[in-house]
This record gives C-alpha cells, sequence and structure tokens, in this order.
C-alpha cells in the first residue's frame, strides 16, 4: 500500500514488492529463529509536517507492506505539484469546518454544569456538558470580560475547572502513565528493557515539539514517563508518542496523571493558607 503520509521507513521500496508472505505467529513471543529485520518508521523530510504521530499505532506487519512517496518531499513542493495537477484539498471546505461543540450535542444529550474556578472554587457560569470541552482551550463564559480556560472536568459532578491564564499552572503536569504500550518494533528497545529506564523525546499532539523525557516500563507493558519540563494540557485518552532520534518507537493510550504543577505548589503552601470565606459557594479542587 502507498500513502500520502509524510514519513519514511528503513526499508526501500523494492523490498517491499520482493518480500514473501509469511503467516504470522500464533504464539505469544515472536518466533527467535525469524530471520527478517523489523522495520523502523522514521520521520519525513518534512520536519514541520511529519505525520509519524499518526502513524504510531501501525503494526509491524502493515508498516512491512507500506511505502511511503512523499517520505523526501516536503509539503509546499507537494502542494505545487497538486496545483499543477488540479486537485483541491478536503480540508480547504468549507462544510467540513463544523463547530465541534454543536456537532456533538446533534448526537449526545446534553449535559449542563458549572464553570467553576481552580483557584477559589466560585461559580463563574454554565456549560452545556463536560465532553464538549477540552482540556486548555478557551471557555465560553458569558459575562467575563477576561478568557478563562479549562484545567480540569470532573464527569461525575459535570464540574468544569476553569483557570483565568492560558499558562495557568493548573493546566501544567510533568508525570504521566500509559496503557499497555505499542511498540512498532513488536517489543520494548533494548536499552529500556536492560536498565527499565531509557532517555527519549515524547509528542502527545502532532503540532507540539518533541520533549525531552525519561520512559521507565513497568511488568504489565504499560510505561511511566516522566518529562524534563512540565508540558501544557496533558489529557486521559490521548495518545503518548515515543521516539528515539528520528526514529518513531510507537504510541500509547495515556491513562493516568501525575499531579499539576497547581496542585504542588498549594500542597507546598498549604501551611500558610488562609481559611476559606465559608459565604462563598465553593467547590472542592477535582482529584485526578
Amino acid at each position: 500500500m502507498a500513502t500520502g503520509h509524510y514519513a519514511q521507513t528503513s526499508q526501500e521500496d523494492e523490498e517491499v514488492f520482493q518480500q514473501k508472505h509469511i503467516p504470522p505467529s500464533r504464539t505469544l513471543f515472536k518466533d527467535r529463529f525469524e530471520t527478517r529485520k523489523p522495520v523502523r518508521l522514521y520521520q519525513g523530510a518534512d520536519r514541520l509536517k511529519d505525520q509519524t504521530f499518526f502513524l504510531s499505532q501501525i503494526s509491524q506487519d502493515a508498516l512491512r507492506h507500506t511505502i511511503f512517496p512523499l517520505a523526501g518531499l516536503t509539503k509546499d513542493f507537494v502542494k505545487k505539484i497538486a496545483a499543477e495537477a488540479g486537485f483541491q484539498s478536503v480540508c480547504s471546505m468549507t462544510k467540513y469546518n463544523r463547530d465541534f461543540e454543536n456537532f456533538i450535542l446533534e448526537y449526545i444529550e446534553r449535559k449542563p454544569g458549572s464553570f467553576v474556578s481552580i483557584d477559589d472554587g466560585k461559580i463563574m457560569g454554565q456549560h452545556k456538558g463536560w465532553f464538549t470541552l477540552t482540556l486548555g482551550q478557551r471557555a465560553r463564559i458569558g459575562g467575563q470580560v477576561d478568557p478563562w480556560f479549562v484545567v480540569d472536568k470532573d464527569i461525575t459532578t459535570g464540574d468544569v475547572f476553569v483557570g483565568p491564564t492560558t499558562n495557568h499552572p493548573g493546566l501544567f503536569r510533568d508525570t504521566l502513565q500509559t496503557e499497555r504500550f505499542h511498540w512498532i518494533d513488536e517489543e520494548p528497545p533494548v536499552e529500556l528493557v536492560r536498565t527499565q529506564m531509557m532517555e527519549c523525546h515524547l509528542r502527545f499532539n502532532n503540532r507540539m515539539p518533541l520533549t525531552p523525557c525519561t520512559v521507565t516500563l513497568n511488568l504489565d507493558g504499560s510505561v511511566w514517563v516522566m518529562l524534563k519540563e512540565p508540558i501544557r494540557a496533558l489529557t486521559p485518552g490521548q495518545f503518548a508518542v515515543l521516539y528515539k532520534g528520528d526514529e518513531c518507537l510507537g504510541s500509547g493510550k495515556i491513562i493516568r496523571l501525575g499531579p499539576t504543577i497547581f496542585t504542588l505548589q498549594k500542597g507546598q503552601n498549604c501551611m500558610s493558607c488562609p481559611p476559606k470565606d465559608t459565604n462563598q459557594q465553593q467547590h472542592p479542587e477535582p482529584v485526578n
């Protein structure tokens, strides 16, 4: 199969067509007598448009049978070729540019809840459903002059916690855990197996820069990722994609997050915190 992703592999296109079909193993572990080297996934030549993030869950068998004709091209050059051929991008068609909140509410029943200030527990307004909101996005709160941003959500009560700045410390974390990690090589890197820890880079959004991190391998196949610097709006359900140099190692769904910088700061300062105003309607801080 040929795809238009900006990515490349460790094998030449001719190797894709020359290989023979080998039925997949029915055992738990790979056949140690298997002589084929694993195919590795690398970032494309256009690093700004690299799409290995979207391929991080690809199986070894599928990758072995895939070629990437755009591997060595930049998107600007590809757009030039497409324009000369009379092609149009689907992404530019207005009918696909829909408001997410209204779109999702066409299919899911509204579950109104409160916007709650993460700083003091004050109710700031109402929303149509916590599932229409994403961590880090600007919250639409009527009557507020200054912008507020979604910091956390309590899906049990329906409360959505908001902060008054886009870089509120409640949006930053430096630790996460994934479910069982999908290694494109089918097995964890030798370095990680040998020492249980490995230095590499992480990306949980295709547009974000690679972030240095340390990975710890758990017995159940999941991994803990400790970031060198806290990053904004880590979200359970998104995928943590790991890179070692130019190679995309694979990914795992984020299932657990460490405490926010706001929580850590609050814990350090708790001994000097003044008593809360009991006359003001307040909500407790969410627990992750």
